[in-house]
């Protein structure tokens, strides 16, 4: 029987998933409510970061069973953070989510066909090589045009990139001129074989400003996948690899938000491991965003016009998870004749959330009309976003509304504006 809410109760001596006096800052205010994609769209109590605060707590302190409804309530969470930018007290839901996940995972049942998908993103998406052989059949359509077929009549095809060159990046790549800057850049999981266009992109624009950069052949996801799955051990396992891969002189760029969101992370997820603590906070403090990054130097100016209007969604992971939110604006309004323009909520979740629009395809859909909505209400022929993730579900999205807009990491426009990639 659970406990009223706000109601006192005395913490465990041993906490089951987290400190039990994190769930103390929250004060019930309830600022988070509007913030909130899930409350936003359902209205209800426990489908917001108050009610699911209220539930972890119970579960924490053991006055709440895991019942397949209370899971239902965590499961719906998408775990974009939009409430940690409204909460005034500071409380560190994400820390909260991420770890009753993995206290979830140990001990509720599920059904196989939902254990089955679960099982398959974690075996699959982290791992390039599984990823481009399940994609093969594509690659060799795409090959044939019929892709390019396949994207006019259905969503799937529409939200995915075209499946060009697989080829992996050179592990050193030399500053153009002067160089200015010696630089690590993470490669991704998913983006090496998705949006491999994308990474040279991002590469040819770091190079054409003075930068030498560094890809390791050895690092690994960034564990993100693992961890919003409730696998808290291969989170930490990949951490390592990427501590351990990364030269300790480099900073390290990311054109993904959710794994840049999860590299900062890392000084927090390793602070008891006695070999890694220490490193994994000097790690940590290396890392920045690509739009971060190029934003806070000069920049070599684009000499191509981009005569278009152009919408940028926030994603989550770079605006609530990194607070990042001025540097992508800054480097497209740098685009000569390109024409920005803002997007309504441009910082609610657009529904992908790492893997939740395969995990919980009904609500990733509604907040994915909602995102097109305000995209076609801007007239912008394209859609900037940082991260993968928003960028397929975004596209499929307006696949679905019928608009004809083109969505593309703020990278590409900034590489196109330079012609790098014609040369």
């Amino acid at each position: 029987m659970a406990t009223p809410l706000g109601s006192p109760a005395t913490p465990v001596s041993s906490p089951r998933f987290v400190a039990y006096d994190k769930f103390l800052d929250c004060v019930h205010c309830g600022l988070c409510l509007s913030a909130c994609p899930t409350y936003v769209e359902l209205g209800t109590e426990m489908d917001s970061p108050r009610g699911r605060i209220y539930l972890m707590k119970g579960l924490e302190e053991g006055s709440l069973d895991l019942t397949p409804d209370v899971v239902r309530h965590l499961d719906l969470c998408l775990g974009c953070r939009a409430c940690e930018t409204a909460c005034p007290s500071g409380v560190g839901y994400g820390e909260l989510i991420e770890s009753v996940r993995s206290f979830v995972e140990d001990r509720h049942p599920r059904s196989f066909v939902d254990r089955l998908r679960r099982r398959l993103i974690t075996l699959l998406m982290p791992h390039p090589g599984r990823l481009r052989t399940l994609l093969l059949p594509l690659r060799f359509l795409e090959l044939l045009g019929v892709m390019l077929l396949a994207r006019r009549v259905s969503s799937l095809a529409a939200m995915l990139p075209a499946l060009g060159s697989w080829e992996a990046l050179p592990e050193t790549v030399a500053a153009r001129g002067q160089e200015r800057q010696r630089v690590g850049f993470l490669a991704g999981c998913v983006a090496q074989v998705l949006f491999a266009e994308t990474n040279r992109a991002t590469v040819r624009v770091l190079v054409r400003n003075g930068c030498t950069v560094t890809t390791p052949a050895r690092q690994a996801c960034c564990g993100a996948l693992y961890l919003h799955a409730g696998r808290h051990r291969e989170a930490l396992d990949c951490a390592r690899r990427n501590i351990d891969a990364f030269p300790e002189d480099l900073v390290v760029l990311v054109n993904a938000a959710g794994c840049g969101a999860m590299l900062k992370q890392y000084g927090e997820l390793l602070a008891a491991d006695p070999t890694y603590a220490a490193r994994a906070r000097a790690f940590s403090a290396r890392v920045h965003d690509i739009t971060e990054f190029l934003a806070g130097r000069p920049l070599v100016p684009p000499r191509h016009r981009l005569s278009a209007r152009v919408t940028y969604h926030d994603a989550c992971h770079l605006a609530h998870g990194q607070g990042v939110r001025a540097a992508p604006r800054v480097l497209l309004q740098q685009i000569p004749g390109l024409e920005l323009v803002e997007l309504a909520d441009a910082d609610m979740c657009c529904g992908s959330a790492g893997s939740y629009n395969l995990t919980e395809p009904a609500m990733a859909r509604r907040l994915g009309g909602r995102k097109a909505a305000n995209v076609g209400a801007t007239g912008a022929a394209y859609v900037a976003a940082a991260n993968p993730g928003c960028i397929m579900q975004i596209r499929a999205s307006v696949w679905h509304a019928g608009l004809d807009v083109t969505v593309v990491h703020p990278i590409e426009l900034l590489d196109r504006a330079y012609g790098e990639a014609a040369e």
